[in-house]
């Protein structure tokens, strides 16, 4: 691990001002990924500032009958919490799917939408990346891999994005709140947060440099059932193959591209009539494939079918 400075932040301004202030300088809150990645050198941020104790780890209603969601609060307790498991099941299960216990009671709302691909590429630093070193290239590309895009891949990068709380946000059109280094306060979809690799996929999110997610705003629970599914190679803490989360009319897919995924060409399939199998093709229509990953194209349309049919007959996340 390379020499780092360490600031604890007293309040949020003078936070987003220290990181966009020191060039590579990071956020830091729960640390699951960041440290990880430090450890390896992967990540080299010459400055740390803690945001962990600034006063976002709270849950509170809105006007509209959503919730505002701190970002700071942790996966366990924002899974956990009654008005969660009550109103959003499919937010409390897409949690509960991911990472360890251990991990989930250090892991934070935004870091947990911020973190990094696990490409196996990625995390490899004796092969080329473009998310690593801009212009190296890809080494997913040629090598082995079962985990690649199926949408939205370039031959810059087919890394896939590893958040399941991401899916079920977007599927719950959720929105982050920020805090920009001017004083600006921002308003985001989750579905808008994340990019495409396009030539730049060491660009993850349309955050601006020391952009700290302050809050997620869930607006209030759709009509119709809420369900999230999720295959992977074992039961616990692996990687997922491809996740579903389906919030009343709304479907998102997870672990398929380097976003969040929303199944619009599905839910519009669904609302003329066609049958949830049907309505997962046509959106399949579009998935780039090849021998590696043609399986798991016919995995998540599998898996958006039995979830929507589940959402359909009430029975819940």
């Amino acid at each position: 691990m390379k020499p780092f400075t360490y600031e604890r932040a007293t309040d949020a301004l003078s936070a987003v001002k220290a990181v966009a202030e020191t060039p590579g300088a990071k956020f830091l809150a729960g640390g699951t990924n960041l440290l990880d990645l430090m450890k390896l050198e992967i990540e080299r941020p010459p400055h740390l500032v803690d945001v962990g104790r600034l006063p976002f780890a709270g849950i509170e209603e809105t006007p509209e009958g959503g919730l505002r969601i701190g970002g700071a609060m942790t996966n366990s307790r924002l899974a956990t919490h009654p008005k969660v498991r009550e109103r959003y099941p499919v937010l409390a299960r897409a949690i509960l799917s991911g990472a360890s216990g251990q991990l989930r009671n250090k892991a934070t709302t935004a870091g947990n939408l911020l973190q990094r691909t696990r490409c196996d590429y990625f995390y490899d630093t004796t092969k080329p990346c473009n998310k690593r070193q801009p212009g190296s290239g890809c080494s997913a590309l040629g090598g082995p891999h079962h985990y690649g895009a199926i949408f939205g891949a370039t031959e810059a990068c087919i890394a896939t994005h590893t958040s399941d709380m991401a899916v079920a946000l977007t599927a719950l059109d959720a929105r982050v709140e920020t805090l920009t280094p001017s004083g600006e306060r921002r308003s985001i979809k989750v579905e808008d947060l994340h990019r495409l690799p396009g030539d730049t996929p060491h660009i993850e999110t349309d955050l601006a440099p020391g952009e700290l997610i302050t809050a997620v705003v869930v607006p209030p629970p759709p009509e119709g059932g809420q369900v999230y599914r999720k295959a992977r190679d074992r039961a616990s803490y692996a990687h997922g193959l491809a996740m579903v989360a389906v919030a009343g009319g709304r479907v998102a897919w997870g672990a398929v591209a380097h976003k969040p995924w929303r199944a619009s060409r599905m839910e519009a399939a669904l609302a003329q009539g066609a049958s949830p199998t049907e309505a997962a093709q046509a959106e399949l229509d579009a998935a780039q494939k090849d021998e590696r990953t043609s399986f798991r194209v016919t995995l998540v349309g599998r898996l958006a079918a039995a979830a929507t049919e589940e959402a359909n007959n009430g029975r819940g996340a």
